[in-house]
């Protein structure tokens, strides 16, 4: 029988001595994170867990993917969302056309594209990786590919709303001030990995395209907001298409939640209702 594993990471702030003396203060990403548990919780998967705020280290994430690629086998699906700030670093590393990474603002760092694309390689065949990231930037973040798009970075006064976004002039500061521990990093990913190569399959649907920002709320952050909306406490009926369909007609056009798949193709996972086992 298949195994589901899940992991749920919530950030309503960051460590402010890794980032310049930005706290990334938000609201809404540690209820985002609880109420996507929920969802595991409701289709029993066996092992679920949330990492909230402090907890959400590069390491403690790291270490709770690599266990799920340690204990998941053919057929076993693991269920990752990611509810914070976006950011980018220079693109040390020449891959990517834009000249930056993407990565999740995680407590003490920044977690690059690079390091969940190399993650992914450690998954076995068959296995099923399903991510909901509601984050700034966030359209292909499991491995970015820009779309050469200008990034409007005036979100943040429309509407007075709060934006999951790491403002360029902090994202360039934690940079400069980190540079060692970004250069370190790189120099652990290996070089010219190919999607292709991958035994898993990746499904990624995201809080926004990878030039647009991703909208915080008081109670869920704009995305989850309306994901839960379609998900209707389980009787959405659909695949993950569909799912994502319904979701993007409930957004505004400032915010077009991506579709991104990578790695094996599954078909039986293309069809399926989202998140079952």
């Amino acid at each position: 029988m298949a195994k589901g594993y899940s992991l749920h990471i919530g950030l309503n702030f960051v460590d402010p001595q890794h980032y310049a003396g930005w706290d990334g203060r938000l609201i809404a990403c540690e209820a985002d994170a609880k109420d996507m548990k929920l969802i595991s919780h409701s289709l029993n998967y066996d092992n679920t867990s949330t990492l909230l705020t402090a907890s959400a280290t590069i390491n403690n994430v790291t270490t709770e993917i690599k266990k799920a690629a340690t204990d998941l086998e053919n057929g076993d699906i693991f269920f990752l969302t990611y509810s914070g700030h976006g950011g980018t670093t220079p693109d040390l590393n020449h891959d990517e056309s834009d000249n930056t990474d993407e990565t999740w603002c995680l407590y003490d760092g920044q977690l690059l594209d690079d390091e969940l694309f190399e993650l992914w390689f450690l998954f076995k065949k068959g296995v099923r990786i399903i991510v909901l990231s509601d984050s700034c930037h966030s359209g292909t973040v499991t491995r970015a590919r820009y779309y050469g798009l200008d990034v409007d970075t005036n979100f943040d006064s429309i509407n007075n709303n709060r934006y999951r976004f790491m403002p360029l002039e902090i994202a360039s500061r934690t940079f400069k001030n980190n540079e060692d521990f970004y250069i370190k990093k790189i120099k652990r990913i290996v070089q010219n990995r190919n999607s292709n190569d991958l035994k898993s399959s990746i499904k990624l649907i995201s809080g926004c395209q990878d030039n647009q920002t991703s909208a915080d709320g008081d109670i869920n952050g704009l995305f989850t907001e309306k994901l839960l909306k379609v998900w209707d406490k389980g009787n959405f009926q659909g695949n993950y298409k569909d799912f994502h369909e319904k979701i993007k007609l409930l957004m505004p056009p400032i915010q077009t939640p991506n579709y991104y798949n990578i790695g094996a193709t599954n078909t039986f996972f293309d069809t399926q209702k989202p998140f079952t086992i």
